[in-house]
């Protein structure tokens, strides 16, 4: 079966992100180097509330990067999906909602 263009399927589709991506897979190396360090720090015994401090600072870095996600995806996938057409756009919204939920719980 072939992929509808501009599906979630469809791998020439170009993502909201996609002028962004060097930027976040930046941001994301460097989360992944400050969860290897919490990870350091609780094999050497450190103290908990610094370890505290590190998880914080993670989670505040991966906030950030759903943010400016979620901003990407409304400005272009949400909006290219409702110049479509309306149960599109619709479909989008929802798939948005959905995903802050999640981001939320």
């Amino acid at each position: 079966m072939e992929a509808v263009p501009g599906s979630v399927e469809d791998p020439h589709r170009e993502h909201g992100y996609t002028t962004d991506k060097t930027a976040y897979l930046k941001r994301l190396k460097r989360i992944e180097g400050q969860v290897r360090g919490i990870a350091r720090m609780v094999e050497e015994d450190k103290y908990c509330i610094d370890i505290l401090t590190q998880v914080s600072a993670v989670n505040k870095a991966l906030h950030a990067v759903s943010i400016g996600l979620l901003e990407e995806h409304i400005g272009h996938c949400v909006v290219g999906a409702a110049n479509e057409s309306v149960e599109a756009g619709q479909e989008k919204v929802k798939e948005a909602s959905d995903a802050i939920a999640r981001l939320l719980r």
